[in-house]
């Protein structure tokens, strides 16, 4: 089944209603979602025109926008793939990515096409297409208001590939993770279950795959007046502002974006009582931001989401559902509680042995194998929305084994089941720490550190041969201070603390400590 007929439903049921709510020059757009269907439409009769085939590959750099999902739209009606990467990566990566997968077309704004000048892989592609001003040698995407529509829909299957996106190579060439038509229907049905999906509502969509899933249900996603590129340093008055406006009844963010509305919003004794869910995830979700978006919105079920770009969810937990002694858990270096598995997926704990390979198992060897509740381990799972393999099979061997005939996915996460089959987090297996006082996963004293109140983030390396905590504080930290937190953290046994000014945080998220480029800072 093609992914486009999902959508085509819901233009057939609610025609009128807005499937997406964005800003286009400054001003407030609607698109419906029957605006949606024909537009894309179009857009595919134009791409077909130019000479595009089922299975060829479309690199495209648009925002979250309607005119993202018009170009997605088409792409899927013509049984194309839709190709992503992070042009913020830089060009190293522009050029490893299409030499991976080299693309037929590419589809940009204006200033995207502008990469062209610096990267051959860009002028490599025959076919461009401009959304926006025009730009020489690009075709612009407004020719398609003049066309018939695209009536015929590409008869895809499970296996028809759809969706093209790649990790970001930090520890080494960027690894490409496609995505077929069955399992963005398998991810469509576990997102619209867990994130309690229901046509009418209006959700505030920072999240691309989340909106997708949104149009699929005939929810209405607002897209923020924000540059989500960067969730950390977002102006947070104009998205209070629309949230408020447009009456949101829900939004699926970054714990990086939602702390800046979190922020704005108590600062100016701002409350958003009509906002009913609010989820949370791409980044570790720590309980004092649940908490003060509790406040922020006191009438929502407020969730953290785990997951990953491989299985998207995995696990989920509501604030109300983190008990007094969870907290305290946290707080002593139990790691950070991530609620139950999701229903679709299969979850298991397997014994750390990150960076070698594992299996094929027999079912009985496996089961064997797995660790007991309470024992920390790697994170495996499997599932019909899990990620069974990477483009031509770079990275499989590091992140794939079989269970019999099914493959599981290791996530490199580090953790274990408590009794009550819930999942609690340890950080990456990379990033452990082996030394004369043991073992130690520095993500479990980021965990216990977020709860200080006057301690931004935190981060443990093993330095010149010592546990080294480095904090960002929020006020000034004396030394009688610093001794009481080393006190604090005695199950820890770190041996120094240093106050720095900023700890470097990944690029996409904004919120998870970059440890490569700590190591890097370190040292310089």
């Amino acid at each position: 089944m093609n992914l486009i007929h999902i959508l085509q439903s819901q233009a057939q049921i609610h025609p009128t209603q807005p499937a997406i709510i964005d800003t286009y020059r400054q001003q407030r757009r609607v698109t419906t979602f029957a605006e949606l269907e024909h537009q894309s439409a179009q857009m595919a009769a134009l791409l077909h025109h130019s000479g595009l085939r089922p299975g060829d590959s479309v690199l495209v750099f648009l925002p979250m926008s309607a005119e993202l999902y018009i170009v997605l739209g088409a792409i899927f009606r013509l049984g194309l793939i839709a190709m992503f990467l992070d042009p913020g990566q830089g060009r190293a990566h522009i050029e490893a990515c299409c030499a991976l997968h080299p693309p037929q077309a590419f589809i940009a704004g204006s200033k995207a096409h502008l990469l062209r000048l610096v990267s051959p892989a860009l002028r490599r592609i025959s076919r461009k297409f401009v959304v926006g001003l025009p730009v020489p040698g690009a075709t612009s995407w407004q020719q398609a208001a003049s066309l018939s529509p695209q009536s015929d829909v590409f008869a895809a299957d499970d296996a028809t590939p759809a969706l093209l996106t790649f990790t970001s190579g930090s520890t080494g060439q960027p690894k490409a993770a496609l995505r077929t038509h069955g399992f963005l229907l398998a991810q469509h049905r576990v997102l619209a279950d867990s994130l309690q999906l229901s046509a009418g509502q209006i959700d505030l969509s920072t999240m691309p795959i989340v909106a997708l899933a949104n149009m699929a249900s005939g929810v209405t996603s607002l897209i923020p007046k924000a540059d989500l590129r960067y969730p950390g340093l977002i102006d947070p008055a104009p998205v209070i502002a629309q949230m408020q406006s447009e009456r949101v009844d829900s939004t699926v963010a970054s714990p990086a974006l939602l702390t800046r509305l979190a922020d704005y919003g108590l600062s100016q004794q701002i409350h958003l009582p009509g906002l009913k869910k609010i989820f949370t995830g791409g980044a570790p979700v720590f309980p004092n931001l649940l908490d003060r978006l509790r406040q922020l919105a006191p009438n929502a079920d407020v969730v953290a989401v785990y997951g990953s770009t491989e299985a998207e969810p995995m696990a989920k937990i509501s604030v109300d559902a983190i008990s007094l002694d969870d907290r305290h858990a946290m707080q002593t270096g139990c790691g950070l509680l991530a609620g139950l598995p999701v229903e679709a997926i299969q979850l298991r704990i397997l014994p750390d042995r990150w960076g070698k390979p594992i299996g094929p198992y027999t079912r009985a060897d496996f089961a064997a194998d797995c660790c007991a509740p309470g024992e920390f381990g790697e994170i495996v799972v499997s599932g019909d929305h899990v990620l069974t393999r990477y483009l031509h099979g770079q990275g499989d061997i590091e992140t794939k084994f079989h269970v019999g005939n099914t493959i599981w996915h290791r996530t490199g996460d580090a953790g274990y089941l408590d009794a009550h089959g819930r999942v609690w987090l340890l950080g990456r297996c990379a990033a452990r720490i082996d030394d004369e006082y043991g073992q130690l996963y520095p993500f479990s004293v980021e965990c216990a550190v977020s709860s200080e109140p006057d301690i931004q983030r935190g981060a443990v390396v093993a330095h010149q041969k010592r546990r080294t905590l480095l904090i960002e504080c929020t006020q000034p930290v004396n030394a009688a201070r610093l001794a009481e937190l080393k006190q604090t953290l005695h199950w820890a046994a770190i041996e120094d603390i240093r106050i720095v000014k900023n700890l470097p945080l990944d690029k996409r998220h904004n919120a998870k400590i970059d440890y490569p480029a700590l190591q890097r800072q370190l040292i310089d």
